[in-house]
């Protein structure tokens, strides 16, 4: 598959083409339904994921078609992202500096392009070159009967606990991986 795999660190030129993938597989491929996947709450998140420092999107051209795409932030000292844990983890394990953990926000594949390897690409193209000392990701256990959790531990991720990040979202379970380790 000849794919161009491109970074951007200003969100402006791809805002919209982020959300409209991202509208597309969440509510009309998935069918999920809802405040939490409604195009202007996830623009939301979108906007607020981006205005953290070191904020970085790869997305997947097929000629000029978007194809998926990944975003990651780094958590600050001052994060949110353990907050909503339901799991109590162990004295240390938050400890945010900016540079020690790198949270994979997201990651979608339109349906072209799916079972292709593509979202693998995206997340390996995504986390090359990063210094943080790990990567963490949130996902719903019930994506595809527990297959999409399953993709994660096969990249390497194991399950460190669940958190609910809003009143409004599923409990995800949430997972961690070192970087650097390829799957």
């Amino acid at each position: 598959m000849s794919l161009d795999l491109r970074h951007y660190a200003d969100m402006n030129p791809v805002r919209q083409t982020i959300v409209d993938i991202h509208v597309e597989v969440r509510q009309r491929d998935l069918g999920l339904t809802g405040p939490f996947y409604t195009a202007e709450r996830f623009n939301e998140r979108l906007i607020s994921h981006r205005s953290a420092p070191g904020w970085e999107t790869v997305i997947a051209y097929d000629g000029t078609e978007p194809a998926g795409f990944a975003y990651a932030t780094p958590l600050g000292p001052n994060t949110r992202w353990w907050t909503a844990m339901t799991t109590q983890l162990p004295d240390g394990y938050t400890a945010e500096t900016g540079k020690r953990t790198l949270a994979l926000n997201e990651i979608v594949v339109r349906r072209p392009w799916r079972g292709t390897g593509l979202a693998h690409r995206i997340h390996e193209e995504l986390l090359a070159g990063r210094g943080e000392e790990r990567v963490t990701l949130l996902v719903n256990p019930k994506a595809g009967d527990g297959k999409v959790q399953a993709v994660y531990e096969r990249w390497g991720y194991e399950k460190i606990g669940e958190q609910q990040p809003f009143p409004d979202s599923p409990v995800f379970a949430a997972m961690m991986r070192d970087p650097l380790q390829q799957a």
